[in-house]
């Protein structure tokens, strides 16, 4: 399972433009608890954070995020890439 389908599956809502296939920014979260618990980054999605809106060190694309074992706690911008083109 992904951090995007736990956080869907627990009523948290995060934007997944793409449809959850893994060609936009928009389910990006910020990973405050777990991240060791969680898959190693893709090149692929390395390559996607660079496009993301606020990335810091412990960002992840929640849809390429698979859920290890541990706890996990994100937080989910308030802003994605999407929202700063609609306003620009």
């Amino acid at each position: 399972m992904t951090v995007c389908d736990a956080l869907l599956e627990q009523g948290i809502g995060i934007d997944h433009a793409c449809g959850k296939v893994g060609v936009c920014t928009t389910c990006h979260v910020i990973i405050v608890q777990g991240i060791e618990s969680l898959n190693q980054v893709s090149e692929k999605e390395d390559d996607m954070l660079d496009r993301a809106w606020g990335v810091q060190p412990t960002s992840r694309l929640s849809r390429q995020a698979v859920v290890g074992t541990a706890d996990l706690v994100a937080d989910i911008p308030k802003y994605s890439i999407n929202h700063a083109k609609e306003n620009a």
